[in-house]
């Protein structure tokens, strides 16, 4: 008898190979593609270009807050 450990890696390997080999594949397979050109024509970007361009925000951000208090400082004169 073989050991359980095999046991469960055949009935794996099994299983694998007849997903592989039936229309689930395919369907998975056309899925994929179908998703791939749906992000494809979407106009989205990656995290570093987010996280770069919410940085950039916030330094602006910050600067009009500054010229904010310099204009009314000004004005107060």
């Amino acid at each position: 008898m073989s050991k359980p450990n095999e046991w469960i890696e055949e009935l794996q390997r099994n299983i694998s190979d007849l997903i592989a080999n039936s229309p689930a594949a395919d369907i998975e397979r056309n899925v994929k593609a179908l998703m791939a050109q749906t992000f494809a024509r979407m106009d989205l970007i990656t995290r570093e270009e987010f996280d770069i361009q919410q940085q950039l925000l916030s330094r602006l951000s910050a600067r009009v807050s500054e010229l904010e208090a310099k204009v009314s400082e000004l004005e107060s004169k």
